[in-house]
């Protein structure tokens, strides 16, 4: 499936049903999906038993296991119909306050859906036991209207540092902590939150930044790269590939877990390039996690982002580090995470947005480029 639909939720659940303004103690978790085939208290795993052909929903008698079957109305639901293109596993949930919920699965990658009532976009996260006039209440100043998308009105929640998007159901009975995304894959919550101050970074490009070096570094993106503060993993002999990733972007540590075999070969080595472009949808945790790598030695920061080590105060440096790197992503028009970057044969710079369908075939291409330089 598309990072567009669960990479970019880099909370975990229960970050998502929890809103900004909850009181002390309240703990949110890093992860946008269940991992190891491992699901959410109360919800079936993805094997299910056996369905009626044609039911949407599976009659179960009290104390049995919940039977799920797969929407039949795929083909006739837009956002349903794209997401199961990509192979994506649905499976439908019910219907709550005038919305109809599916879960979707992609291999170990696992995400609640709200589907809008026009069918054109979803948004991700359960429903939460919480009426909008409640909200209104309990947020008195902190909330403002970002409009009704696809049938569904946005709300822009603030609490101090932190701030959530929720989205209200057709009934205002409850709310949705969440992040939208349409038919095509575009998040939709970035664009209606990116006109208010705060709440998406803003690249500033500095005075060493000029603009002639900014036209170079996205003609080529390796000018880029190169200026950036990064980490560095495998041997140094190796062709090196440049990685861009977010630290809570699940498709960036898919690509890492999926890259240490060609380290360990000695095929490559990784560059890790750390910013921060989830804080929209991570409660603001991307930024003290990329700072956190960025105060790391080089040698280490694979290691602690390896081991989600993110708890110690970042260097004095780290911040500046950070506001740079993230301007070079600006710079080379950087459009997700993780971003593979490399030298190509021909001398001009290789550029993935994504997981690549083939890592053989793009490690080959790397380790080519670099033993036609070393000649």
């Amino acid at each position: 499936m598309p990072r567009h639909f669960l990479c970019a939720m880099s909370v975990s659940l229960v970050a998502l049903s929890t809103p900004a303004f909850a009181g002390p103690g309240n703990v949110s978790n890093s992860g946008s999906v269940v991992q190891n085939g491992q699901s959410e208290p109360g919800i079936a795993p993805a094997t299910q038993p056996a369905v009626p052909s044609g039911a949407r929903f599976a009659n179960t008698s009290q104390g049995e296991p919940l039977a799920l079957a797969a929407p039949v109305d795929v083909e006739t639901i837009p956002v349903l119909k794209h997401i199961a293109a990509t192979g994506a596993q649905l499976l439908e949930l019910g219907e709550a306050h005038g919305l109809r919920s599916v879960s979707a699965r992609s291999g170990d990658q696992f995400m609640i859906l709200q589907i809008a009532p026009d069918g054109q976009a979803v948004v991700g996260g359960p429903q939460l036991d919480l009426p909008v006039d409640k909200l209104m209440t309990l947020a008195s100043g902190q909330v403002k209207e970002l409009g009704e998308t696809h049938g569904l009105r946005g709300l822009y929640l603030r609490n101090g540092q932190e701030f959530q998007v929720l989205y209200v159901t057709p009934d205002g009975r409850s709310t949705i902590a969440g992040v939208m995304w349409d038919a095509t894959g575009k998040n939709l919550t970035r664009e209606q939150v990116s006109k208010i101050d705060g709440a998406v970074p803003t690249m500033v490009v500095e005075k060493e930044g000029s603009k002639t070096l900014a036209a170079a570094a996205k003609a080529d993106p390796l000018l880029g790269v190169e200026h950036s503060a990064f980490g560095i993993y495998g041997d140094p002999a190796a062709p090196r590939l440049w990685m861009i990733f977010d630290p809570y972007c699940s498709y960036s540590v898919r690509a890492f877990d999926e890259l240490k075999p060609y380290v360990a070969a000695e095929r490559i080595q990784l560059a890790i390039v750390p910013i921060s472009i989830l804080d929209y949808e991570t409660n603001g945790q991307s930024t003290p996690a990329a700072e956190a790598l960025l105060s790391q030695d080089p040698a280490r920061m694979e290691e602690a982002w390896d081991h989600q080590s993110f708890r110690a105060p970042p260097s004095q440096e780290a911040p500046s580090l950070l506001r740079k790197n993230n301007r070079i992503a600006e710079e080379i028009g950087l459009k997700g995470t993780p971003t593979l970057v490399w030298r190509k044969a021909d001398g001009t710079a290789g550029e993935i947005d994504g997981i690549p369908k083939n890592w053989e075939a793009l490690i080959a291409e790397v380790e080519g480029a670099h033993n036609v330089s070393a000649r």
